[in-house]
């Protein structure tokens, strides 16, 4: 009866093994758990870098032909100034200064492709290119189609 008394209470308590597992199981669910969080981030920063450059994009992009088809440097509150955006972000962007720079990549002329013998030009020039925004901050493209 006393050995019974003695394995019970020695049962009462974790072995050294026990415990080792439990620890590591406790720190691989620790480290896992951290892993997603800096993924998710990661992810965060990359949607944000993405929202920021498609919102610098649009204000280029409502000026249509007015900026955009020349290297040329200007600052964030002209892009920005038809625009209703909040007084703070305003202040951010006024401070910004912004250069455009413009790439032609390929001109097509479409009067090249017409049989006609008529002297006038009837056809349509399409400009494709690429612009520029860089700032600071970031740089961003933009590819554009223009006919003339």
């Amino acid at each position: 009866m006393h050995n019974a008394s003695k394995a019970s209470r020695n049962r009462n308590a974790f072995t050294l093994m026990e415990v080792m597992v439990s620890v590591m199981i406790v720190s691989v669910v620790i480290a896992s758990l951290l892993q997603m969080r800096g993924n998710s981030n990661q992810k965060f920063f990359r949607i944000k870098e993405m929202v920021n450059s498609t919102q610098y994009n649009s204000f280029l992009l409502y000026h249509g032909d007015k900026y955009g088809y020349e290297k040329s440097n200007i600052d964030m509150k002209t892009l920005v100034d038809n625009f209703d955006v909040e007084s703070d972000l305003r202040r951010k962007l006024s401070s910004m200064k912004v250069k455009l720079d413009y790439e032609e990549l390929n001109t097509i002329d479409t009067s090249e492709f017409d049989d006609s013998e008529q002297n006038a030009s009837t056809g349509v020039v399409f400009e494709i290119g690429r612009t520029l925004l860089k700032t600071e901050e970031f740089t961003t493209s933009i590819m554009r189609v223009r006919m003339q």
